[in-house]
């Protein structure tokens, strides 16, 4: 993702696909009843947008987030979604993103099985929107 760098070493930072079955595992875990998805600008610019929905174990399909043994060997399943390509940094309210957005973001939620409560478009604390 463009415009992403270390704060300490200031090199560009590699950014990949949002994993939903790592982060609905890391929900669950830690007991987390409300997520904040942040930097959700930074996406604006691509025509397609790739999400990790499961993974390819030995041959299965499986939305398990499992052990190292397993996820040393596994091959992402990929959704895509449909960008929305529109600059979304001077939205200041969840409801007027646009619908590609609104959708990516309620999709992610139904993904995790936890509420995406706060949404950040852009850097600034006054970038923030609570649903």
């Amino acid at each position: 993702m463009p415009g992403e760098y270390g704060v300490n070493t200031g090199r560009p930072r590699r950014v990949g696909y949002f994993d939903a079955v790592a982060t609905k595992y890391g929900c669950k875990v830690q007991g987390a009843t409300h997520v904040a998805l942040t930097n959700i600008d930074v996406l604006s610019y691509l025509d397609e947008i790739n999400v990790v929905v499961a993974y390819e174990y030995n041959g299965k399909v499986s939305t398990r987030f499992g052990n190292i043994t397993e996820l040393e060997s596994a091959k992402p399943v990929i959704k895509s979604f449909k960008g929305w390509n529109i600059d979304i940094t001077q939205i200041s309210t969840y409801e007027d993103l646009p619908e590609k957005c609104k959708a990516y973001i309620e999709e992610l939620e139904n993904l995790i099985d936890t509420k995406i409560a706060i949404v950040s478009n852009g850097p600034n604390r006054k970038q923030i929107m609570y649903r």
